[in-house]
């Protein structure tokens, strides 16, 4: 096969070869995409399916607990020494035995009721003043045993209200976790769709400037021009091919880090679809937006449980070096016999019961100290409780402000696109005419690619910042309705 037929047959292989298509995007396929992919909202899931365990197990563990445990074989053999004979003596013994137990927590008392059956076998012998003896029979010790705290607070009670707690908060997080995304999605997608139109622009640009750049040859050569109009539309020429090309590095990298965020395959080749401009004259009550905020910010609830949390911590600190006791009792019957049968036919009662109490005496104001620090904890999550309310205030009403002030700067930027429009068009003709130079002509040019930009750029604020009067509002005006369940209260 000859060169040319060899080009011939590459050629139609790179024809044949499919070429991946862009996938095109839309704001909210994103946000779909991401709340699946995204690794920071991930994560915050995982936190808030650990809590949820976690106190699906404390739950778990205030049920009856049964238990067995099994020691199938013991063998011990040596000599001890009595103290009150002054003497030694030998022994060895074979033991085999287990324990069942069922273990009940009562969570409004803090008692904790326990059933225990112990059943064994041993095989025992000693040998004491050269007279042995030895027993072999079976044991079984089955006995109630209750433990009851005094004076202190329920600790299971606590527990259980601590895990509840860190299980709102985690919800609370994974809540905010997601609005942060949904802005953050929102910025790098319209970030995407920006550097697009600075591409297409500039693109654009660099169609009017090689068409420029045509007829300033055509007239140089016929004579009606001078030379140094071709040599400025050539340098028109090149900057424009150099802007085309950062443009296109920019719309690159900020896709790459769209892609990365959404958590969307690096190698994707992806553009964004978006609509701007629907909504530029929505105006918003302030005072109505700050209500819907200090209703609804889960962060307030945040503040809350941090306020309980801490409460919880005080009445454990109160706890510390204070009068408490505790009460055991026991109650059973123990029994043994040659036969596994027998073992009760002559039982005997077992019986034991408890009572102890801690006095402290002096403890050098340690407890009235770790008091006082607890009370200024406290006080300090209330300052921050009071903070996040006016920091709410503050935030919306700028927000608010923002807003109103992108909505009348969208409509003086569409009477300067429109004018910059018809000025182009006007020095584009006096171009053709001869009564305008290149260099003329590509201000006019840049003018109006500006005031596209200043436009496109005004309109994506005031939809951002619609999108941060949601978060910061948790009410959706665009929609007009609420964006979650109130939890503040």
């Amino acid at each position: 096969m000859n060169c040319k037929g060899l080009y011939i047959l590459l050629f139609c292989l790179l024809c044949i070869v499919p070429t991946k298509a862009q996938e095109a995007i839309t704001l909210e396929k994103a946000l779909s995409i991401a709340e699946t992919n995204s690794p920071s909202l991930q994560k915050a899931g995982l936190s808030r399916e650990q809590s949820r365990q976690t106190l699906i197990a404390q739950k778990a563990a205030l049920k009856a607990k049964i238990s067995l445990s099994l020691a199938p074989i013991s063998y011990n053999k040596g000599q001890d020494f009595n103290s009150q004979n002054s003497d030694w003596y030998k022994y060895k013994s074979i033991n085999s035995s287990g324990t069942f137990e069922v273990s009940q927590p009562i969570l409004p008392t803090n008692t904790t009721v326990s059933l225990v059956n112990t059943f064994g076998w041993q095989n025992a012998s000693s040998d004491y003043y050269a007279t042995a003896s030895s027993d072999k029979s079976f044991i079984n010790d089955l006995y109630l045993k209750l433990k009851q705290p005094l004076f202190t607070y329920n600790s299971q009670k606590m527990n259980l209200k601590v895990l509840e707690l860190n299980v709102e908060n985690a919800e609370i997080e994974y809540r905010l976790k997601r609005l942060l995304m949904e802005q953050q999605v929102t910025a790098l997608f319209y970030k995407v769709f920006m550097a697009q139109l600075n591409l297409d622009i500039a693109r654009e640009e660099l169609n009017n400037t090689q068409a420029g750049r045509t007829t300033i040859a055509d007239k140089v050569k016929e004579g009606l021009t001078a030379n140094i109009e071709l040599y400025q539309a050539d340098l028109n020429l090149s900057t424009a091919k150099s802007t085309v090309r950062n443009r296109e590095v920019a719309l690159e990298n900020a896709k790459a880090y769209f892609r990365q965020f959404v958590g969307m395959d690096l190698n994707t080749p992806v553009t964004v679809l978006a609509t701007i401009g629907e909504l530029d004259s929505l105006k918003i009550d302030m005072q109505e937006a700050i209500n819907y905020g200090l209703r609804s910010r889960m962060e307030l609830r945040q503040r809350k449980i941090d306020i309980e949390n801490e409460q919880l911590n005080l009445i454990k600190t109160k706890a510390l070096n204070k009068f408490e006791g505790s009460v055991s009792l026991s109650l059973g019957l123990i029994g043994n016999d040659i036969a596994p049968n027998s073992i009760y036919r002559n039982p005997t009662q077992s019986l034991g019961a408890a009572v102890s109490f801690n006095v402290p005496i002096f403890d050098w104001g340690e407890r009235k100290a770790r008091i006082k620090a607890q009370d200024a904890v406290i006080k300090y999550k209330t300052i921050d409780l009071e903070s996040e309310r006016t920091q709410i205030t503050i935030d919306i009403g700028e927000i608010c402000r923002n807003i109103e002030n992108y909505r009348v700067q969208i409509e003086i930027e569409k009477q300067n696109q429109q004018n910059a429009k018809l000025a182009y068009e006007i020095s584009l003709e006096k171009y053709r005419n001869g009564d305008l130079s290149s260099m003329d002509l590509n201000l006019y040019q840049s003018q109006l690619s500006n005031k596209k930009i200043s436009m496109t750029q005004a309109q994506i604020n005031y939809k951002m910042e619609l999108l941060n009067l949601k978060i910061a509002s948790l009410y959706d005006f665009e929609r007009g309705m609420a964006v979650t369940t109130a939890v503040s209260e």
